[in-house]
């Protein structure tokens, strides 16, 4: 581990042309190296949380005319002294006040270090460390909503009150090994057993809102596939509003996927438009398929667009069933609506072979259709269809609300504390599996030894996520994903 007790400097602000860059110090000498070179007021005797305008100097060299801004620990991000000098960005003048510091005795701060030592000084938890990093990376109004939740304690509040309760009854079990003999019960199995499955139920809670925290954390996959000539191109610029994807007649325009992100009410959606599901005509194409359907298996959303006045329902059927996968959510997404009623293939009388003939006898309101069709649709044994007009951009928004409700499944509000990081994900995996044995272990009336044993597992994996129980390679793990100067 890197020694703490040094006082570190690094650039808090990307690198780039700019107005202001922030170079920011912490440690025990953070004010005093600061001061060393600061023409100006003499920073040793301010008051924390104060601001001083004046010069950076080397000698009788002025660097730059700057700010800086006085923390004096414990009242600081880091619990430390901390000095952040506020600069012209230029490259020169960033390098020259680096290395100037550097000469005067700090070092150069590691990814998160100053973060890590938010943790050490106890300013932050190992999960609320974690959502800074989180914060900072944030690209949608609910990945930041999510991350500034657990930032301020949100998380670790709940996980600490579960531990406490077990902390309560893993003392009294202690307590009946120190009179074993005596053949005593300090904590009662039932109020235990109680206490189990509440925190079960919690812990088994916070599992479940992984899904949707890591969506919300990274974005859904969301792949739009069919057959060629379906209109996924279309539907792609109708969502993004904008001519991102080359649209044609000819079957088999798009050959590789295309990639674009959509924003749903503070949610990012990765849009993936791929090559028409069909027998390719060449090589090139069939490695399109190819992709179309390895990126199908790998999305969490499947959008799936038929040409609703051309379509069989043999292959209608075929084709749903072909490429549902599991843990994969699909929409039935019926394009150019608007042609139902003018499409060739309607022939009264006859057998319904045609999606469209399903329409032959029915006068639907395209704008209504969606809704009228529902019982027809059921009485036929088909899924859930949403109808659209990608070319005219009807029920556009429509989709997209459908798109959104299906990945977050009202499970949002503002004080849901969703689960976005996959170590917290296995932690509390493990923490559960460890509370199903205990339940067993009072169900099978086991010692309390062993007992003890299996809540002190529980009680490990609960505290290694806010950092209870930590080990030097974890947080090495974790912080060296930093950005340098956070």
């Amino acid at each position: 581990m890197t020694d703490n007790t040094d006082t570190i400097v690094a650039l808090a602000t990307p690198n780039g042309v700019g107005a202001i860059a922030v170079i920011r110090l912490s440690g025990p000498d953070a004010i005093n190296i600061a001061n060393s070179v600061f023409k100006g007021k003499d920073l040793s005797k301010q008051a924390s949380h104060t601001i001083h305008f004046g010069s950076i100097a080397d000698g009788d060299l002025i660097l730059d005319e700057v700010l800086v801004s006085l923390f004096v620990g414990p009242r600081s991000y880091t619990r430390e002294n901390v000095v952040e000098i506020s600069c012209h960005a230029s490259g020169y003048i960033i390098e020259s006040i680096i290395k100037l510091f550097i000469k005067k005795g700090t070092r150069s701060a590691k990814p998160g270090e100053f973060t890590l030592r938010a943790f050490l000084n106890g300013q932050l938890d190992l999960s609320q460390a974690e959502a800074v990093a989180d914060l900072i990376a944030s690209n949608s109004k609910a990945s930041q909503q999510v991350a500034l939740q657990q930032l301020r304690g949100g998380f670790s509040t709940q996980l600490q009150a579960l531990r406490e309760q077990l902390v309560n009854f893993a003392s009294l079990i202690e307590l009946e090994l120190d009179f074993a003999e005596e053949d005593v019960e300090f904590a009662n199995r039932d109020q235990l057993k109680q206490l189990i499955h509440e925190i079960t139920k919690i812990v088994g809670r916070l599992i479940n809102s992984f899904e949707l925290g890591n969506a919300i954390k990274n974005g859904v996959n969301t792949v739009i596939a069919g057959k060629p000539n379906a209109g996924k191109s279309t539907l792609l610029n109708a969502l993004l509003n904008e001519e991102r994807a080359i649209v044609s007649h000819i079957p088999g325009t798009t050959r590789d996927t295309i990639e674009e992100v959509l924003n749903i009410q503070g949610i990012n959606f990765r849009l993936i438009d791929t090559a028409g599901i069909r027998e390719a005509t060449d090589a090139i194409e069939q490695i399109g398929v190819q992709r179309t359907m390895e990126k199908i298996s790998q999305s969490a959303l499947l959008v799936y667009v038929f040409d609703a006045a051309k379509i069989t329902i043999e292959e209608l059927n075929s084709d749903i069933a072909s490429l549902q996968k599991p843990g994969v959510t699909m929409l039935v997404v019926a394009n150019k609506a608007d042609l139902l009623n003018k499409s060739d293939s309607q022939k009264v009388g006859k057998p319904e072979k045609n999606f469209a003939d399903l329409f032959a006898n029915h006068d639907f309101d395209e704008q209504d259709l969606s809704t009228s069709a529902t019982s027809l649709l059921q009485a036929l044994g088909l899924p859930d269809i949403i109808f659209i007009s990608a070319k005219e951009k009807h029920h556009i928004d429509e989709l997209k609300h459908k798109i959104y409700s299906s990945a977050v499944k009202d499970q949002l509000s503002g004080d849901e504390t969703l689960v976005t990081n996959i170590r917290h994900l296995e932690a509390l995996q493990k923490t559960e599996e460890a509370l199903v044995r205990v339940l067993g272990g009072i169900d099978g009336s086991i010692t309390s030894d062993f007992l003890s044993m299996d809540i002190k597992q529980a009680l490990h994996y609960l505290g290694e996520i806010t950092g209870v129980v930590t080990t030097d390679d974890l947080l090495e793990n974790i912080f060296s994903k930093f950005c340098i100067g956070k």
